[in-house]
């Protein structure tokens, strides 16, 4: 079974993954932490994690789906091109790519949005300030999936996770993140 690759990188927001991992662990579904290099990484409530791999040692034909999580200031990762490569390689390879809060900046700097629908948790001023959104395709749902692409507002970590499981067709019960 291919796995899903999980980037983790400084200040990334731990809640927006809990049910998301959650479902790949009922799903049976591996996972392999991936960061930017082999230092310890602390999200944002100050929880520290060593990945399990870092980004130059991924094998793309061992992945199939990626997740990314938010980050308290996503602007500390605009000069990371290696990144921005990955996402890249990893959707041209038709992974399924589950993106929450802010990351979808990373998605849409890689060009992984071009022509697609999505929601991002950010401001719309800030979005063009940055300049890489199409904002003919952005949409204030707070959860948009489109083909192989999920993109979700942080607060609709619950249905994050839920359809990312879907996508990845496996097995889980969704009663145990119901309220």
């Amino acid at each position: 079974m291919k796995k899903t690759a999980v980037l983790l990188y400084p200040l990334f927001s731990e809640y927006e993954l809990s049910v998301a991992l959650s479902i790949l662990m009922q799903g049976n579904k591996p996972i392999v932490t991936v960061g930017l290099n082999n230092n310890s990484i602390k999200g944002e409530s100050g929880l520290s994690c060593l990945t399990d791999i870092q980004l130059s040692e991924v094998k793309l034909e061992e992945f199939d789906s990626l997740l990314l999580p938010g980050c308290l200031d996503i602007m500390t990762l605009v000069d990371k091109q290696e990144l921005i490569d990955f996402i890249r390689k990893m959707s041209a390879n038709g992974a399924i790519i589950a993106s929450i809060s802010s990351s979808p900046y990373l998605l849409a700097k890689a060009g992984v949005l071009k022509d697609r629908n999505y929601t991002v948790g950010l401001s719309l001023e800030g979005m063009k300030q940055l300049g890489v959104f199409d904002l003919t395709y952005y949409s204030d749902d707070l959860i948009v999936q489109d083909g192989p692409i999920i993109t979700a507002r942080g607060r609709g970590f619950i249905q994050f996770g839920i359809a990312f499981g879907k996508a990845l067709q496996l097995n889980f019960d969704e009663n145990w993140y119901r309220p």
